[in-house]
């Protein structure tokens, strides 16, 4: 149904229709956008400016009106006269909505009270607002009432979150630097980028359920990826030595603050290297990261000072696990493991176990305590199904994962590179699934056949940009740095 401010608003465009003016325009030339030409501005200057952009106020004031004007780098104050602009222009402005794109042609003046404004000689209607944008009101504390405040909301409606609030651009602005400050690093030390299927036969490289889909031209069932890994180590097997992915990976799971069914990836493998090049590198990358972002190395975020200077801490699994569940777990029984969940009040712990069971005894006591960045070596082998036994100890593998603000935020391998131990593996997780664990992971008779003709020495890298952009952008939840997430249809 169309509201009362909705119909306002097309009894508006039909008069401007009308009045011959087109309320739909194909281009407007601009001369520059509004910072630079607001910085650039001196008080001699009779420079004449085009701009355009978004009304976001308009106070008229009988024979003038100002309002202001908002593009991508700022906004300015317009000033329109009808002696300026003659009484068929001015009687356009009268039919201007909030919301509505314009193009503006004037100089700039500094008014009394010392604003930089453009004098608006020509008006151009560019694009006529049909909806009001929840703007909000501003009181006389500088307060906004009515603005777009509902976090699903904001979510839900994107485009309009965008459009009213300069911080939810921002938030996308670093975003779209800190992807490409990941090119820019692993183009610089002669990585390749790649893209591998997004549908595939075999799922892998992740312990997850899939979403599944059907072709029909080949009459298959197909999944789309759960990551990227298997794809990018065919790469490293036929030759590429160092390849990198930034692309959405898909798991059919819940949706919470830390998790989306859609997400993004960056996975990247070096051939010759091991899971400590990988950390160096990793290291290196996100602290580097940070400073070229932000200009420092230390962030404010959620009450915690998080200091990215390298080197980051490295701490070992087992003797996390031993400093806050007070576990051994060279030696406790699965029992033993249980008991201490429960005192945690952890439900369904009966029903887990083996590699699910020390994951959730990971989860409930050591990741709560990993608040700087921390590199955590050195996993057991029943929850790295993908990974190179350690050196020196059988029974852990070489594998660490990257954790900041009590998050993980990186994963990373020495790549199991054995065919026969491969398959071992494989055929493990098959047991599981079997026996009901709907995660576990699918033997993918391929890859193995892409390992036996030889994959060199590997390490790498899965890094999860969402969770990283959290801790960047400063954002509590997953889906405020998701142009477009995930949501319960309407």
């Amino acid at each position: 149904m169309t509201s009362f401010v909705e119909a306002a608003r097309r009894e508006k465009l039909a008069e401007l229709v009308k009045r011959g003016v087109a309320p739909f325009a194909y281009r407007f030339d601009r001369s520059g956008a509004i910072a630079p030409a607001l910085e650039g501005f001196r008080d001699d200057d009779a420079t004449v400016h085009r701009l355009a952009g978004r009304l976001i106020l308009l106070r008229p004031m009988g024979k003038t009106t100002f309002g202001h004007l908002e593009d991508r780098s700022g906004k300015i104050q317009l000033y329109f006269k009808v002696d300026d602009l003659g009484a068929e222009q001015y009687e356009v402005v009268k039919l201007l909505d909030l919301g509505d794109v314009i193009g503006v042609e004037g100089p700039l003046f500094r008014t009394k009270t010392s604003e930089v404004t453009l004098r608006v000689k020509r008006l151009t209607l560019l694009t006529k607002s049909l909806r009001p944008l929840p703007l909000g009101k501003e009181d006389a504390e500088g307060k906004k009432h009515g603005e777009l405040s509902d976090p699903e909301l904001r979510a839900r409606q994107r485009y309009a979150d965008l459009a009213v609030r300069p911080a939810a651009r921002e938030v996308f602005r670093v975003r779209s630097r800190a992807v490409a400050f990941i090119r820019k690093f692993l183009d610089a030390r002669g990585y390749l980028e790649v893209e591998t299927p997004v549908l595939q036969p075999v799922y892998g490289g992740a312990s997850a359920r899939p979403f599944t889909t059907h072709s029909d031209a080949l009459d298959a069932t197909f999944y789309l990826r759960i990551a990227d890994e298997l794809y990018l180590k065919r790469c490293i097997v036929g030759g590429l030595e160092k390849v990198y992915e930034i692309g959405h990976d898909f798991r059919n799971e819940g949706l919470d603050r830390f998790h989306n069914p859609e997400f993004t990836m960056a996975e990247w493998y070096e051939a010759y290297a091991d899971y400590e090049v990988m950390l160096s590198m990793t290291e290196e990358m996100v602290a580097g990261m940070v400073a070229e972002l932000f200009g420092t190395t230390t962030l404010e975020r959620h009450g915690a000072t998080l200091d990215f200077k390298r080197p980051f801490a490295r701490r070992d699994f087992y003797t996390l696990v031993r400093e806050t569940a007070g576990l051994d777990l060279a030696r406790a029984s699965e029992g033993e493991l249980r008991a201490a969940l429960k005192r945690k009040d952890v439900q369904d712990v009966d029903r887990l176990s083996g590699g699910k069971l020390v994951d959730e005894v990971f989860k409930n006591f050591v990741e709560p305590t990993l608040v700087q960045p921390t590199f955590v070596l050195d996993y057991p082998v029943a929850l790295s199904p993908l990974a190179k036994l350690k050196r020196d100890d059988p029974t852990r593998v070489e594998r660490w994962e990257l954790f900041i603000q009590k998050r993980e935020i990186a994963n990373a391998f020495s790549e199991l590179n054995d065919p026969e131990e491969q398959r071992r593996r494989f055929e493990q997780q098959a047991t599981l699934r079997a026996a009901g664990d709907a995660e576990a992971q699918q033997l993918d008779e391929d890859f193995i056949r892409a390992l036996e003709y030889g994959m060199p020495p590997t390490g790498g890298v899965g890094l999860g940009l969402d969770r990283l952009l959290m801790i960047l952008a400063d954002q509590a939840h997953i889906r405020d740095v998701i142009l477009f997430p995930m949501l319960r249809p309407e």
